[in-house]
């Protein structure tokens, strides 16, 4: 185990830009790729990084994230000191909740101090990417560093406003951060910048101790405040390249003579992957990069394997083998307690607990199912002769027979259903928890 390390999930933020998928739960809780939430990911990152000692910081909206935490990942052994614990935000220093990131950490420096580990790590809670956090602590070690962020290269037309940018000199220590540049300085000979990815790790003294300095100056977002302000005060802050550095061993196959033979690669196909999901087209791209044929993120990793909370549905189904009327689902994730009835799927995730009428076509969409509970299921029903595309249809959703979604961006609005443009002529529609149409 990692034990010269403890980890901060940040799970508590508003996702104001991905409502309403967020009205009624926290961003992490948000489900994705079917069978997962998408804090699955950062806590599965951690476990396979042999970091067992995690503290979840949640706020807003946490009762089904508090419900996923307590179900599917609570399986680490206290007697070996080894925890996914949950800390609700407690007013800990006045009548404030968490102020920012930074303030999230003032507010819960005890819980650093009872551990004395040499590092910390603080995770955002809502990205997709796998990661080894042990190979970004060797490097943080080797440069002396008081803090390290792991950054990506993306272009300066999507960092724009969105992402803090560095600039780092030829030993890639920073000598510059901007939080969310409107015009983000680009990297030599290039259009792309470096952009963090919200994963810091900190010499854990260091931490506490610039937390605490900074209670009665404003800075409570490490991000926006503390930051710059160790970068201008020539404090050693060094950003980790994640794709060049991120060596993650996986066991990929290759078809040969017609049979799939399975090879161990020292650095797998999707360990530079990484996604922001905090907005509708970013969540529902995300979501769409699983189902091709050789898809960009790989959920079958068996050297690193995504954990979740597994639903107990009964397995998925296809019924009717009729002219016009044949259950099918192409190039999609089709989960446990589907049933596809004489209709046709084709790029989309269907999550557990939904139930699909005949004649019924569904394209490029991603529907959350439904629930469970105490072995009885409510549905997300689809009847028959619906034709669905560039949609995401929320939990215990039902559609009457001849349903049209996605075709037609005012008739969707006047229904209730939210649409994000994505250019000028195409638009993703969201269909709201419970909606009947």
């Amino acid at each position: 185990m990692a034990e010269d390390i403890v980890a901060f999930v940040m799970a508590g933020g508003i996702g104001g830009r991905l409502k309403p998928l967020t009205d009624e739960r926290a961003k992490p809780a948000v489900p994705f790729g079917g069978v997962y939430r998408i804090i699955d990911f950062p806590l599965s990152n951690c476990v396979n990084s042999d970091i067992r000692r995690v503290f979840v910081l949640t706020q807003y909206k946490s009762h089904s994230l508090s419900r996923h935490l307590k179900s599917g990942w609570d399986f680490l052994s206290r007697r070996l000191d080894q925890f996914i614990d949950e800390i609700p935000a407690q007013m800990q220093l006045g009548q404030q909740w968490y102020k920012g990131t930074a303030d999230a950490i003032r507010q819960n420096k005890h819980l650093v101090e009872e551990m004395h580990p040499r590092h910390v790590l603080i995770l955002p809670g809502d990205h997709i990417y796998k990661m080894d956090y042990r190979l970004m602590r060797d490097f943080h070690v080797e440069r002396h560093a008081t803090l390290t962020i792991a950054a990506v290269r993306i272009n300066a037309e999507e960092a724009r406003g969105r992402y803090g940018v560095i600039e780092v000199d030829d030993r890639s220590r920073i000598i510059g951060f901007e939080e969310k540049p409107d015009n983000p300085k680009t990297l030599p000979n290039s259009n792309d910048c470096l952009a963090s990815m919200g994963v810091y790790l900190f010499d854990s003294s260091e931490l506490t101790a610039l937390v605490d300095d900074q209670v009665d100056d404003q800075v409570d977002d490490l991000s926006q405040h503390l930051i710059p302000r160790m970068v201008e005060n020539g404090i050693p802050v060094y950003a980790y390249d994640f794709a060049a550095n991120n060596c993650i061993e996986e066991y990929e196959y290759r078809v040969y003579e017609g049979f799939r033979e399975r090879q161990l690669v020292k650095m797998a196909s999707d360990a530079g992957y990484w996604r922001d999901v905090g907005t509708i087209e970013a969540f529902w791209s995300a979501n769409l990069d699983l189902v091709a044929p050789h898809p960009s993120f790989n959920l079958f990793g068996e050297k690193w394997p995504i954990f979740n909370d597994v639903p107990h549905f009964p397995p998925a189904k296809f019924v009717h083998e009729l002219p016009n009327r044949t259950g099918q689902a192409h190039n999609s994730i089709v989960s446990d307690g589907v049933i596809i009835s004489g209709a046709l799927v084709r790029n989309s995730i269907l999550s557990p607990g939904t139930y699909i009428h005949s004649y019924t076509v569904i394209e490029r969409s991603v529907l959350f199912g439904g629930s469970i509970s105490g072995g009885i299921v409510t549905e997300t029903t689809i009847g028959r002769n619906c034709r669905i595309r560039n949609a995401i249809v929320d939990k215990n959703v039902s559609l009457s027979a001849g349903t049209q979604i996605g075709f037609d961006r005012h008739d969707d609005a006047a229904r209730g259903i939210t649409v994000h443009p994505i250019n000028d002529y195409d638009y993703i529609a969201v269909v709201p928890r419970g909606k009947k149409l």
